[in-house]
């Protein structure tokens, strides 16, 4: 059996990356299924895991809102979205036999538990995987700023960040067949150069609680087991190392 190199992770999923190919909604064949067996393999292996993640295949708040409605309210719609993808994410999970908890940063009594950090810390400890919901539950910060709250908080030992795309370049790749990939940065090198890893909220949280972030393309899920086991994939972002 293969061993963790992190105790303790907290994977960013975002919701674009849950729509696949359709741009919208739940891809459960092709992404979410995929991703669940990748989960549950990385969980019996004894690597903690929790999940924030984002709801950008349902609705991207004031992006959506398209200055139409109040940014609060927009904010709150894409809490929502989150919850529906935290769901979605669990019955997948256990179909799979493991054992899941979401927690929502809004209550939602019916459907999940409130988010107390000490009980998501001891549902961690037990070898549950914990979704968290809803974002920070306020209006105006990102589900990346969620996902770093949430790994300061639980204590997590890096911030795994699952995007569309296979690392950090300096340029999109999409439109620049040039774009230079990135293996290592500083945060203060992606604060600088408005990389975009996450936003500056996010990033500024990162560095300040010392929590790395390993930007890796989850269009290959296995790519979440092989960061877990020390595969050097991805753009990991981290503080400057001391010569």
């Amino acid at each position: 059996m293969d061993t963790p190199k992190y105790k303790r992770v907290l994977i960013k999923i975002s919701g674009e990356a849950l729509a696949g190919d359709k741009h919208f909604g739940l891809n459960f064949e092709d992404v979410i299924g995929p991703v669940c067996d990748v989960i549950k393999r990385v969980s019996e292996i004894g690597c903690e895991v929790g999940i924030v993640v984002g709801g950008g295949n349902f609705w991207r708040g004031v992006k959506d809102g398209g200055g139409k409605m109040e940014r609060t309210r927009a904010d709150y719609m894409g809490m929502l979205a989150t919850t529906i993808n935290a769901l979605a994410l669990q019955d997948a999970l256990e179909q799979r036999g493991v054992d899941v908890r979401v927690q929502t940063a809004i209550e939602m009594n019916k459907i999940a538990e409130p988010y107390i950090r000490s009980r998501a810390t001891r549902h961690l400890e037990k070898g549950r995987v914990v979704i968290f919901g809803c974002g920070t539950g306020c209006p105006y910060f990102s589900t990346d700023t969620a996902a770093v709250l949430r790994a300061a908080e639980v204590n997590a030992d890096v911030i795994l960040l699952a995007k569309n795309i296979d690392g950090v370049y300096d340029s999109d790749p999409a439109k620049n067949p040039n774009a230079k990939k990135y293996d290592s940065l500083t945060y203060m090198d992606v604060l600088n150069q408005g990389l975009g890893v996450m936003d500056t909220t996010a990033t500024s949280l990162s560095m300040d609680n010392h929590i790395p972030i390993l930007v890796f393309a989850l269009s290959d899920p296995e790519n979440i087991y092989r960061v877990v086991t020390g595969e050097n994939i991805g753009t990991i972002v981290k503080e400057e190392e001391v010569r």
